[in-house]
């Protein structure tokens, strides 16, 4: 049976994730078979495994640190918001419905034997678990039915480490804070504090760590520097989603819906020179970029009318009207169409008009497509004829079946029509050749070459999962990492 460790936070978005990819990455470089486990995940962002399970993108992302395939059993609660106030459930890498939240916390105990056995089965099959909490522990009106922070380290028995975030401010509030609201036997499985973010000089913060030792009663096992790696964050609280300015030579406009999800199929052009990707949710924001990107979403109707009632819809189709080539990808790709219908409530119902860029009807049905997919470019015409013959490969995650009854982009669905494009499949521009020939085609538009070289998704972050690594075993101390796992608690 493995030995574990967890990362819990202050609260949400202080890099727990990246932490724990880190670890994932540093255990597997050291020799050790390693793997993450979050046990809920409430994300929009998420990843299809090659059995057809959806699980959280950030488990993904982690398992692709340790260097092994993602499962379900990585993530087996995931919570995809469709509402305020609701979201669709998936267990085990599927749907069980979608539950306003009070229903959901009324029966989220009753998922504690799925938990617990998708954890023992991916603890038989390795050496360590790296375990993601959620959120904060100390959210005292939830903390009675907790599955997801020290109700599950005490389930699996494992030591926990508390991380802060000093670039938010309050780090010792924050640290501090957290310990005196856990009750006595939590805190006793906290076995050390990580002081994440740190910008300037460490020498200067030495008498913060003494400071946070004294009166945390904890030893401070590293204070981790901000770390420039290019790596997929979570959901709406990513700073890639405040990215309003343009700084490249090719613009990339990329329309911020309500209820964006999978925005990580653009993460690829971070990777190129000369090239930004920025997030708009105005129309007065968008402007005149060389390619606008419209993403995934968990609520299509309902984005549909934010579309209208805002004027983006209006700004969007004038840019198409101006030649500006507009992709849409899955629930970007059904707004682009002529209607979407929602007649069984799959996500919030009705039926409403869209762009109508493309001559397509996307009906919802209660079943969910989740599959890996390979497919080639077909397109003939227009402007994403520039990638035709290109190969790629990717997932699908939707619950409509769209009709085309224009010209298929590629050679498994998805349609264009002149500059306007769209398909089901995210990552389609990971492989090297898909973007590279997009950028080319991009910078063309512009009379100038592109004279940069493009790589493959995976080998590029083969590179930013070693460059997160290295910063973060110089920063803390692997030794005592190592004791703290083998005395448990």
């Amino acid at each position: 049976m493995a030995e574990s460790i967890m990362l819990q936070g202050t609260m949400s978005n202080v890099g727990k994730s990246f932490l724990t990819a880190a670890l994932c990455r540093i255990f597997r470089q050291d020799g050790f078979s390693a793997a993450p486990f979050k046990s809920q995940n409430m994300a929009l962002n998420s990843f299809i495994t090659r059995d057809g399970l959806e699980i959280g993108r950030a488990q993904a992302m982690q398992a692709e640190a340790a260097g092994i395939e993602p499962s379900a059993l990585m993530n087996p609660v995931l919570l995809k918001p469709t509402t305020d106030v609701g979201s669709q459930v998936i267990v085990n890498g599927r749907v069980r419905g979608n539950m306003r939240a009070a229903e959901y916390f009324r029966h989220k105990k009753e998922l504690i034997p799925e938990i617990k056995s998708a954890y023992d089965k991916l603890a038989a099959e390795h050496d360590i678990i790296v375990i993601e909490g959620a959120g904060s522990p100390v959210e005292l009106n939830l903390k009675s039915d907790d599955i997801v922070n020290m109700g599950l380290a005490k389930l699996v028995r494992s030591p926990v480490l508390l991380v802060g975030d000093i670039d938010r401010g309050g780090v010792f509030a924050q640290l501090i804070g957290t310990l005196e609201l856990l009750d006595p036997d939590e805190r006793d499985m906290v076995r050390g504090l990580i002081v994440n973010q740190f910008r300037g000089d460490r020498s200067l913060f030495n008498d913060g760590v003494s400071i946070l030792e004294s009166r945390g009663g904890k030893p401070v096992v590293g204070v981790v520097p901000f770390i420039d790696c290019d790596l997929e964050d979570e959901d709406s609280l990513s700073h890639k989603l405040e990215q309003r300015n343009n700084s490249g030579f090719i613009d990339i406009a990329a329309v911020r819906l309500p209820k964006i999800s999978n925005f990580t199929d653009l993460d690829v052009f971070g990777q190129f020179p000369d090239v930004s990707v920025r997030y708009v949710s105005s129309a007065r924001e968008l402007g005149h970029p060389d390619l606008i990107v419209i993403p995934g979403t968990k609520s299509t109707v309902a984005d549909m009318m934010w579309l209208r009632k805002s004027g983006m819809e209006e700004a969007v189709r004038s840019a198409a009207s101006a030649g500006i080539p507009i992709f849409g990808i899955c629930g970007g790709y059904q707004l682009l169409g002529r209607e979407i219908s929602d007649p069984l409530e799959c996500e919030c119902g009705g039926t409403v008009s869209g762009m109508g860029l493309l001559d397509s009807v996307t009906v919802f049905s209660s079943d969910k497509r989740q599959t890996r997919t390979n497919g080639r470019f077909i397109a003939e015409d227009g402007f994403f004829s520039c990638l035709s013959g290109a190969e790629f490969s990717g997932y699908e995650i939707h619950m409509g079946v769209t009709a085309d009854c224009g010209a298929s982009l590629t050679d498994c669905g998805g349609s264009a029509a002149g500059n306007v494009a769209g398909c089901y499949i995210h990552g389609i521009f990971d492989n090297a050749d898909v973007s590279g020939r997009l950028i080319r085609a991009l910078f063309e538009a512009k009379g100038a070459s592109f004279s940069g070289k493009a790589v493959d998704r995976p080998v590029y972050r083969e590179k930013q999962f070693d460059i997160l690594a290295d910063a973060v075993r110089s920063s803390i101390d692997m030794d005592m990492i190592y004791r703290i796992l083998m005395e448990g608690v």
